[in-house]
């Protein structure tokens, strides 16, 4: 699909329909994909990459790329779509000067995933039917995909695009996820144990604000951790609680906009499941609003930003035990 994705960006340059383009561009090894904006036929036919290890989600690229001149067209996965309608509801982003071209995805994996597996020298890395082929340097490897996604992709809600101008491939379906079953099980947990889970995870935080600066939701031009007057401004962190604060904070402030795109945890480099604090957010407002699924609709509302007395809930439904 690569060749045809670089083929339609070409057209599109070349009859000016876009002056630039959103991808993502090949680095040193196959595994090294970086974000990136083409503005010729020849970079595109040089360095644009479309494979297995490319699951950067470009939506929040583009609240800077559709404020510049000319039209940029961007490639969107399903699951960001999401988030781009939510940047879009949020009037985040220029829309009339974005071309959407949605591309299908069975999940992403990263090098980390394979090298689990004790797979080094990989050359290439294609998903296919259900299955992932790698090339290395040592000879070819085949698993089945799903023993090589990151949770976020094997739990992904959605194989459809809710935006799009066009469509490359063929449209997927609207999953039935299991999302939740990583949440129910920490719910299921006493006190003790979910601090003990949390604790030993969020210890790992280096305060790199990589979770921060990837996810759509954190879209602020100025942000309180980097305000050196607010109390909070980033640093390493001096104490436990200052770890807990840092993600908290953010949990609670992408909550009900929050799609679900698990970009946080796929940047981590301690590889913490920060996905995981939204989900919990997303599964109780579910409970409580009943299902929403922030970015399904440009235009919709979050029930936190959207109050009705018929459904919103009364303060003492967390007394009576509706919340763990």
């Amino acid at each position: 699909m690569q060749g045809e994705l670089i083929a339609r960006a070409k057209k599109m340059l070349a009859d000016g329909t876009v002056s630039r383009v959103l991808g993502w561009r090949r680095g040193q090894f196959v595994y090294d994909v970086t974000p990136d904006v083409f503005c010729t036929a020849e970079d595109l036919e040089q360095n644009f990459v479309w494979n297995a290890f490319c699951g950067a989600n470009l939506s929040k690229y583009l609240i800077a790329e559709s404020a510049k001149e000319g039209k940029v067209a961007v490639f969107l996965k399903p699951c960001d779509t999401y988030s781009f309608n939510q940047l879009c509801t949020e009037h985040r982003l220029h829309r009339e000067n974005i071309y959407v071209i949605g591309i299908p995805c069975r999940g992403t994996v990263s090098i980390d995933s394979l090298r689990e597996k004790g797979i080094e020298g990989v050359v290439s890395a294609e998903a296919k039917d259900g299955k992932l082929l790698v090339e290395t340097l040592y000879g070819n490897e085949e698993f089945p995909l799903e023993d090589v996604l990151p949770e976020r992709c094997a739990s992904c809600k959605s194989w459809k695009h809710v935006a799009a101008d066009e469509l490359v491939g063929e449209e997927g379906d609207v999953r039935e996820s299991n999302r939740f079953d990583k949440v129910e099980e920490i719910e299921k947990m006493t006190p003790e144990e979910r601090f003990a889970f949390w604790r030993s995870h969020l210890s790992r935080c280096i305060r790199c604000n990589a979770c921060r600066n990837v996810c759509p939701a954190c879209s602020c031009e100025k942000c309180v951790f980097d305000n050196p007057n607010s109390g909070v401004q980033n640093r390493a962190a001096a104490d436990d609680f200052e770890e807990n604060m840092f993600h908290i904070i953010r949990a609670f402030h992408v909550a009900g906009r929050c799609t679900d795109c698990g970009e946080c945890s796929r940047v981590c480099p301690e590889h913490i499941p920060l996905h995981l604090l939204n989900r919990k957010f997303i599964k109780d407002y579910n409970a409580l609003y009943g299902d929403f699924t922030a970015g399904a609709e440009v235009g919709q509302m979050s029930p936190v930003a959207d109050f009705t007395t018929d459904r919103d809930a009364e303060p003492d439904i967390v007394r009576k035990g509706g919340l763990r």
